[in-house]
């Protein structure tokens, strides 16, 4: 992963503003000549990645996904920056304020970690729209936009998937950092689980906790973790851990019987992940994607979202992939649980 330093002072010319953006770990995908400005639209938009960056496998490449089909249909011009594991929090000011410096905007910021680094960079750049993934605050300055997800909806059909699939009634969860929106996956599981059959046991296994956030982006401590809910008998593991996931996956692919879900993305789908699909039951997708386009599309079209733009299942911001065809036999019964959340009949809890 490409390592950030701190930017010069001050800017003396705009090919500084480019040299500050390699140091901040950007890939600029800009191209005035082709497609990038074929729209006309003008739209140069900066994307900085959560830890694991594009090709996690997972949520940020989720987030890629809209950026690039934003490049594609819209005709906007795009740039990438990665973050580095252990990074300070000045590393990711520097790294949102080094987009700016180089002309984008919007800037979108990937991860719920991000959230002081917006605010503090969104106030020095009034001008500047911003939206943050995952998270939202009251001190957010109004050219801060966050898209949200309701985690928990998605979770508990997976909950609902698990229950009906286990043959031992004892089945695990893993988080990649103890946050309260991991809390959210965890609680919509466990509520989902339980919908079907309360007696089923769940594990219940986090990687890290704040400031450690290497639990998202550790394939061998999501082995290990998975590993250990196996030894103890669960046979169907759900993993919220960004790239971490895939060593989850990987300990479950090695035990027969045994079910893993993804999460994020259709993870039964992903390249990197395709040795393993037959043990991928399932995966809980988060349409960050959608999110990322809608949003760019509503700053192209002159009518930007602002404030909070949640995505819930009714929305189709999460959803149950059906890759492999492992959950058509109880179709029914997560039709079913989803008409009653889109309904109001059931509340899924954002708590464990």
């Amino acid at each position: 992963m490409r390592r950030s330093t701190k930017l010069a002072a001050v800017v003396l010319s705009g090919s500084l503003g480019i040299a500050s953006l390699a140091a901040c770990g950007a890939k600029s995908t800009d191209d005035t000549s082709a497609s990038a400005g074929a729209s006309g639209s003008g739209l140069k938009v900066g994307m900085a990645y959560d830890i694991g960056g594009r090709g996690d496998q997972s949520f940020n490449d989720s987030a890629a996904r809209g950026l690039d089909k934003a490049k594609a249909d819209l005709g906007v011009q795009i740039t990438e920056a990665d973050a580095k594991t252990g990074e300070a929090e000045a590393d990711k000011e520097t790294r949102l304020a080094s987009l700016v410096t180089g002309g984008y905007n919007p800037v979108i910021a990937v991860g719920f970690v991000y959230q002081a680094a917006v605010e503090k960079v969104a106030k020095e750049h009034p001008d500047v729209k911003f939206a943050i993934i995952d998270s939202s605050s009251t001190t957010q300055p109004s050219n801060v936009t966050s898209l949200t997800f309701s985690e928990q909806e998605g979770s508990y059909l997976a909950g609902v998937a698990a229950a009906s699939k286990t043959k031992t009634k004892h089945v695990g969860f893993i988080g990649g950092v103890q946050s309260e929106l991991i809390k959210k996956f965890e609680a919509g599981y466990k509520a989902g689980v339980k919908s079907v059959d309360p007696s089923i046991a769940v594990e219940t296994t986090y990687l890290t906790t704040p400031p450690d956030f290497t639990g998202f982006s550790s394939p061998d401590k999501g082995k290990e973790a998975a590993q250990g809910q196996l030894d103890k008998g669960a046979d169907v593991i759900y993993a919220a851990a960004g790239s971490s996931g895939s060593g989850s996956i990987e300990a479950v692919s090695q035990k027969p019987n045994t079910w893993a879900i993804g999460v994020d993305s259709d993870q039964a789908a992903q390249p990197a992940l395709a040795k393993y699909k037959n043990s991928i039951l399932t995966s809980m997708v988060k349409n960050v994607d959608t999110s990322v386009f809608t949003y760019i599309k509503s700053v192209k079209d002159g009518s930007p979202f602002t404030g909070v733009k949640n995505f819930d299942l009714k929305a189709d911001g999460v959803s149950l992939a059906t890759t492999g065809g492992h959950i058509d036999d109880i179709k029914s019964q997560l039709d079913a649980a989803a008409t009653a959340i889109k309904s109001g009949a059931t509340t899924v809890p954002t708590a464990p």
